[in-house]
């Protein structure tokens, strides 16, 4: 499929100023990004547009292909190129330091990802909720339109690197001649110099706010887990779109409750008689209380399992579980008529283990003995 016209692309006329194309740019390259628009056919737009714009935005570009158009006069190995646009140059430079083909220093560029962390209670982790927060970062300076340049003014081109952002250095070596190619130090690799700086930015082109965004964390979030929020780091360079700011989770632990994946866990205290005896017994759970039946004869340290009752998994992919260990307290400060009851208690079991326990105590016996 043959190209379309980078103008009809961007929709501006072969007229169009530089402020015109950037503007256009930028409308379209927020409408088709693809973390914006979940269409199919919005990635290919998107590089559409950002390559017209690349062209456009270019004056040595956009003279080359107002009269060549998508046409490469010097295709194949004609003109000193040796095919598909890459030529002696470009293997020297790669060779001696160059890296191979330089990148348009006015080209669109996406800006830096910032990182913010979050510190959570435990049950808005579990169950997710909306929130703001507020960051420092960069926007565009609202005066000069990210130029860096004073309204009425417009940044001028390198004339030491002619607009390139590198020069090339020739050193004699008794292998001959070697060319490296390094930033310019005029204009920082930027290929442009701005002469009457913005006041408000200081010819930043960006200046540094406080913005408020609002986040929707999903339920089942864990500590250290992070959230990517799109378009929400600092901004692109020469029209390029924003980068990510990325939500580091930090979870406060809970006073009752412990979490290991999607699943609870948490101790219920039982007095000896309900272990004994079996009791029915109220369990608090992220979820609200529910009612717990224990048989008669539990051990401490005994698990039940309450299916469901856990925390929602973050991928959507079902439930955990709450586990609750059962401990027995031992009593204090036992009144007379208590502590009667137990002797009497000790004197029908005559002070021996019950059968369950038997094994226990003939093990720590054999242990004591040497056997």
């Amino acid at each position: 499929m043959s190209k379309r016209d980078y103008y009809e692309v961007l929709g501006v006329g072969k007229g169009a100023s530089k402020d015109e194309i950037k503007k256009a740019y930028r409308k379209l390259s927020k409408k088709y990004h693809p973390d914006i628009n979940k269409e199919e056919s919005a990635a290919e737009t998107f590089k559409e547009v950002k390559e017209a714009y690349e062209v456009l935005s270019d004056d040595q570009k956009k003279a080359h292909y107002d009269q060549f158009g998508h046409t490469d006069p010097n295709a194949g190995f004609g003109g000193g190129d040796f095919g598909g646009g890459f030529g002696f140059e470009d293997i020297f430079s790669s060779i001696f330091g160059g890296g191979g083909r330089r990148r348009d220093p006015n080209a669109p560029r996406q800006g830096a990802d910032l990182q913010y962390t979050m510190t959570l209670a435990f049950e808005d982790a579990v169950f997710g909720k909306e929130t703001t927060i507020e960051i420092p970062r960069e926007e565009e300076c609202s005066t000069c339109h990210g130029s860096g340049a004073k309204p009425g003014t417009n940044p001028e081109m390198c004339k030491h690197c002619k607009g390139s952002g590198q020069l090339n250095i020739e050193q004699n070596t008794p292998f001959g001649r070697i060319v490296n190619r390094r930033v310019c130090n005029y204009c920082q690799g930027k290929g442009k110099i701005v002469k009457e700086k913005c006041t408000t930015c200081g010819g930043n082109g960006n200046v540094k706010k406080r913005k408020k965004i609002s986040v929707t964390i999903p339920a089942g979030v864990d500590d250290g887990q992070q959230l990517r929020v799109s378009g929400q780091g600092e901004p692109g360079v020469n029209g390029g779109p924003s980068g990510d700011l990325y939500v580091v989770f930090n979870v406060r632990q809970h006073e009752l409750f412990e979490r290991d994946g999607d699943d609870i866990y948490c101790e219920m205290p039982v007095t000896f008689a309900q272990a004994a005896l079996g009791d029915e017994i109220e369990v608090p759970t992220l979820h609200g209380k529910v009612k717990l039946k224990v048989p008669a004869g539990t051990q401490t340290g005994t698990k039940f399992r309450l299916k469901g009752k856990g925390v929602p998994n973050v991928r959507g992919y079902g439930q955990g579980d709450q586990h609750v260990i059962v401990r027995v307290v031992t009593p204090t400060n036992l009144t007379e008529k208590q502590k009667e009851i137990l002797r009497d208690f000790s004197k029908t079991t005559g002070n021996r283990p019950s059968e369950h326990e038997e094994t226990l105590f003939e093990k720590v016996k054999k242990a004591f003995k040497g056997d």
